[in-house]
């Protein structure tokens, strides 16, 4: 049976949810989270170690700069209300991508919910915030001061550096496309496609695919 180390979603959906439930796409962007909370909560009492979630990318500041800050005002809120519960549940909160850019208040939230969380060991949470792959490659090249690059030095120097590479990616909303997200990281991950939109993703759903995974050959480019 495969060894599990790490799930990595490409949440996709949730402006469409809103808009097919004759909300806005806000709604389903609040809909997305408590889905999030689901598959937290679903992916400790199945002993998954590690779980990414793509929140928001670099080509994401292209949206709506109303629909922007209800997202960064979101995550703010939610780990302001639930800090004390993500500490009980011994959560461990990480963020890759760019924070330089974020809003000053959301930045001050990340870092103290990183810093309070950062002993806990049940489940390690990454949040993709401000995140693209080729822009963590481009800025792991400019790190690495050695003339012979090696795929360790790479490795090393990711934002994912000391984390295992994801095993499953799974992207719900329909489309079949990585979207910039974990290029390098994702060479040998299994890839699962849903046309279910994020806020309609149940633990339910996790189950059966990692049910397929454990019953997959993996090769790696072998035999």
């Amino acid at each position: 049976m495969n060894k599990l180390n790490h799930v990595a979603f490409i949440m996709d959906g949730n402006g469409r949810w809103g808009k097919k439930k004759n909300k806005n796409r806000n709604s389903g962007h609040f809909a997305g989270v408590q889905t999030v909370k689901k598959i937290v909560e679903a992916s400790i009492k199945l002993k998954i170690p590690t779980v990414t979630f793509f929140v928001f990318s670099t080509e994401n500041w292209k949206r709506p700069k109303t629909e922007i800050n209800f997202l960064f005002n979101l995550v703010n809120s939610y780990f302001k209300s639930e800090l004390k519960n993500v500490i009980k549940n011994e959560i461990k909160i990480n963020i890759i991508g760019e924070l330089n850019k974020l809003p000053n208040k959301l930045k001050l939230v990340l870092k103290e919910t990183i810093k309070k969380t950062k002993k806990n060991k049940k489940i390690l949470v990454n949040l993709a915030l401000n995140y693209g792959s080729k822009k963590e490659l481009i800025n792991t090249f400019k790190k690495i001061k050695v003339k012979k690059i090696t795929e360790n030095y790479v490795k090393n120097n990711l934002y994912t550096k000391n984390i295992p590479d994801p095993d499953i990616l799974i992207r719900t909303g329909g489309k079949k496309r990585l979207s910039n997200f974990m290029l390098w990281q994702l060479a040998y991950s299994e890839l699962y496609f849903l046309d279910k939109l994020w806020p309609d993703f149940k633990p339910s759903d996790l189950i059966k695919i990692l049910k397929h995974f454990y019953k997959t050959k993996r090769n790696f480019g072998g035999i």
